[in-house]
């Protein structure tokens, strides 16, 4: 009989939003009056901006001809994607990324997974807490942790706890690491890292042989200038680090799906017999194998982004949600709650009225309010006693959810 991989089964509950919606189905099977609001999973709710669906209209067409038509495109993107994504989100912000670096793929929740492909199974992996699940539960599945404790923290993992007390800002690890997972505008926290922070970030990274895999996929919604859009940014980095960037929150590409991956050519590691290897051409070789690109017409839309009239119209969709983000906080805070983030991030982290765990929270403004957020233990055990909320609705829905909220906690 065909073995299974036994590390899928060291994952003990659901994945996270999966559970989210099981609870949700059934209050909603079991109250189908209920008029439930939902903002919990990141999902964006407003249409594609109309510059991008004219170049996917217009890319559709192009393949209704045999002048026209367009069969396997290059794994690694066309051209005319990857050089607006290095003239406009790189070279533009003095970040040194060029076209052959830039890897166009179907998701950066499938690439930060994705990418362990090409590191050794012995590496030792750093890990804040709380953090997108997908960080942690791909590992599992590689087989690079042991068993979970009580806590849901793995064994095999170096957990750095981001609270309240270092607001949210991981602190360097005592010991050394190989692997660090960044996240930043950080998901669930919604919190930001400095230019000095991720400075000494890129020097741990390079003091002890580690590479940075910097999730960057929220980058479009920081509002402050002194914050940095990309580790690239940072002297130093394009050594240590991989980038990842998604078009799903930045222009609604959630159902579109494009997103692509940075990894320099002068990123080195170490083969077993001491040989430096370039991640660059390891990933080069994974993504070719595993993967046959994104559409066409999908690379048509994402480069419609950059353009002249594309960038307002996403600029527009964007500071929608900020100011989603904005009435959720300011709503919060004015009745009486402690709230994190959504200032430079689409989410808001919220601490959980007295001792109410993170799930008693959900499964009480699920029943009295009709209102699904994210339990923060299901970001790591340090996310217990938070919940995160999600800016991605419509306007009308939110201002609801801030009055059902008020009802709640007053």
């Amino acid at each position: 009989m065909a073995r299974i991989n036994d590390s899928f089964r060291k994952l003990k509950a659901g994945y996270l939003f999966p559970e989210i919606g099981r609870r949700v189905t059934k209050f909603c099977s079991e109250n189908p009056q209920a008029n439930v609001i939902r903002l919990g999973i990141g999902d964006v709710t407003e249409p594609l901006p109309p510059v991008i669906v004219k170049a996917f209209h217009k890319a559709v067409d192009e393949l209704a001809s045999r002048q026209t038509f367009r069969g396997y495109g290059p794994e690694q993107g066309y051209d005319f994607l990857r050089q607006a994504i290095v003239d406009n989100d790189y070279l533009a912000r003095g970040a040194a990324v060029e076209l052959d670096e830039v890897f166009i793929s179907d998701g950066s929740k499938c690439d930060t997974g994705n990418i362990l492909d090409v590191f050794g199974a012995d590496n030792i992996v750093a890990i804040t807490d709380p953090v997108y699940p997908v960080y942690v539960d791909t590992n599992v599945m590689a087989g690079r942790t042991g068993q979970a404790d009580d806590a849901g923290r793995f064994a095999g993992l170096v957990y750095i706890p981001c609270t309240a007390a270092n607001n949210f800002i991981p602190e360097l690890p005592e010991g050394k690491v190989d692997l660090i997972y960044l996240c930043y505008p950080n998901n669930p926290t919604g919190t930001v890292t400095r230019r000095e922070q991720l400075q000494q970030w890129v020097g741990y990274a390079k003091a002890n042989d580690a590479v940075i895999l910097y999730d960057a996929a929220y980058e479009a919604y920081i509002t402050d200038p002194a914050i940095p859009h990309s580790i690239y940014e940072i002297e130093g980095a394009r050594d240590v680090a991989i980038e990842f960037r998604s078009f799903s929150k930045t222009a609604g590409f959630t159902g579109v799906r494009c997103a692509f991956t940075v990894v320099p050519k002068s990123l080195m590691g170490t083969a077993a017999d001491g040989e430096k290897v370039s991640f660059h051409a390891l990933w080069n070789r994974r993504h070719c194998t595993k993967f046959n690109g994104v559409s066409y017409p999908v690379q048509r839309a994402a480069e419609a982004v950059y353009s002249a009239q594309g960038k307002p119209q996403v600029r527009a969709i964007i500071d929608f949600y900020l100011e989603n983000a904005r009435l959720i906080r300011e709503g919060l805070q004015a009745s009486g709650m402690t709230v994190y983030g959504g200032v430079n991030a689409p989410y808001v982290w919220v601490k959980t009225p007295g001792t109410e765990t993170s799930w008693e929270f959900f499964d009480r403004l699920l029943n009295q309010a009709h209102l699904v957020g994210t339990p923060g233990s299901g970001f790591g055990a340090a996310g217990e006693g938070y919940f995160r909320l999600s800016a991605f609705n419509s306007r009308d829905k939110v201002e609801e959810a801030v009055r059902r909220f008020r009802n709640v906690i007053g």
